[in-house]
């Protein structure tokens, strides 16, 4: 099996699940890949890297590869997704941070979770993901243009709201007058989307949520549509620039430019172990309709 490792931090919280994993994955019979600049940061911080030598390192993935293994919390695998784009690669988080909803391994539970992935004893969660185009084109997002959680507009360099024009399959909706709007998939639901009022949306829910950030309507609230929905968006407001996020990645829009945003072509797959579920991880994790009273 070929494996890559994929980290952004080596720090007190990481250090240990990290020689955890790399150590452990030294005694198994698989061909082992540690993205450069991870194993950069290891070799620096680790007084005794030397075992680690006999792994590779990569800076592209391919087909090739048979999982990917994120440490660190949910921001690392947001990451971790943009070096498998469209490649169909598997991919698992190693919880090294704090909420990790998305990287669901506890660090105590390293090498029992790898064992059985290992094995095969494991199942595959499809995610969607978005991708957005933008007239004119805009160089820092035509690359990589697509999010697995969500994609919002927001103001820049201001403290007045912007106005964010919203059309679905080019039929008007409505001019959110707020902060910004977040596009969420089923994944991103329980992000940033949620932090703004949204619904939690379960992942094999073909649907998408717009959640607008701060809104100054009453009226406005999130709605949920369906993923096949084509949604256009233009922006205005005072300032002659705006903020484009798709996950953790940041790009300036010129206000009047028109985005597509969509449903991507192809979808993430994100490992379960057999004993974990979404649900288990909603009450785990957010604690979902716990009660005192009960």
């Amino acid at each position: 099996m070929k494996i890559a490792i994929f980290g952004q931090f080596y720090h007190k919280h990481s250090e240990i699940p990290v020689e955890i994993l790399l150590k452990h994955l030294l005694n198994k019979n698989a061909d082992i890949y540690i993205e450069r600049q991870f194993f950069k940061l290891i070799h620096d911080e680790l007084e005794n890297d030397e075992p680690f030598y006999a792994f590779n390192t990569f800076d592209l993935l391919d087909s090739t590869y048979d999982l990917l293994i994120s440490i660190g919390g949910d921001g690392t695998i947001l990451r971790a997704v943009t070096f498998i784009k469209d490649l169909g690669i598997p991919i698992v988080g190693i919880n090294a941070g704090r909420l990790g909803f998305l990287a669901t391994i506890p660090k105590e539970c390293i090498e029992i979770a790898i064992d059985d992935i290992l094995k095969g004893e494991y199942k595959i969660s499809e995610r969607s993901v978005l991708e957005i185009t933008t007239i004119p084109k805009n160089g820092d997002i035509s690359e990589m243009n697509y999010a697995l959680n969500e994609i919002a507009v927001s103001r820049k360099d201001t403290t007045s709201m912007i106005s964010v024009e919203t059309y679905l399959n080019n039929e008007y909706l409505t001019s959110y007058w707020s902060d910004g709007l977040i596009i969420a998939t089923p994944t991103g639901s329980t992000g940033y989307s949620l932090s703004c009022g949204g619904p939690v949306i379960t992942p094999d829910t073909n649907s998408l949520v717009l959640t607008p950030i701060a809104p100054h309507n009453l009226n406005a609230r999130p709605l949920v549509i369906t993923d096949s929905t084509e949604i256009k968006l233009k922006v205005s407001g005072r300032e002659n620039n705006y903020l484009v996020s798709l996950d953790s990645r940041i790009a300036t829009i010129d206000n009047e430019t028109i985005l597509t945003i969509k449903k991507a072509a192809f979808n993430i797959k994100m490992i379960e172990l057999i004993n974990d579920s979404f649900l288990r991880t909603l009450r785990k994790k957010l604690l979902w309709g716990e009660d005192k009273r009960n």
